[in-house]
């Protein structure tokens, strides 16, 4: 679903990023710890800019302060249009709102719960029907 958003995001020429949450805080956090920060690929203001950010797998990654740290803010920027840019975010996880929280601190599950439309699926894990060869 979030793959077929993101292609109607990009034909109305807007910008998307779609990742992980896992590689996504990871590289914000190492692009913030960087001595070098290269501005051409600056992970951070793309995650904060993008019209349409797409965190996948959300309750997958190992947490610590920093990544919780992180995920506030970005979540918290993105909502309070404090980049003065109208921008979406989509989430996607197996977590129940029970679970994000209990697996995160009160300020993120409190912005997950009040501030996003919850949509859930059902039905067979498509990559289980997946021929290999």
């Amino acid at each position: 679903m979030s793959n077929c958003i993101a292609a109607e995001i990009l034909k109305k020429n807007k910008t998307v990023l779609y990742q992980t949450a896992p590689v996504l805080l990871e590289s914000i956090i190492d692009y913030k710890m960087s001595k070098n920060k290269n501005t051409e690929n600056n992970i951070y203001k793309t995650a904060l800019e993008t019209d349409l950010l797409i965190i996948d797998d959300l309750g997958t990654e190992s947490l610590n302060s920093m990544k919780l740290s992180e995920l506030f803010t970005l979540l918290n920027t993105r909502l309070l249009n404090i980049n003065n840019k109208v921008v979406k975010t989509i989430i996607s996880t197996n977590l129940s709102i029970k679970d994000i929280f209990n697996f995160y601190e009160e300020r993120i599950g409190s912005r997950i719960a009040g501030y996003y439309d919850i949509y859930y699926f059902f039905g067979d894990d498509l990559r289980f029907n997946i021929k290999r060869s």
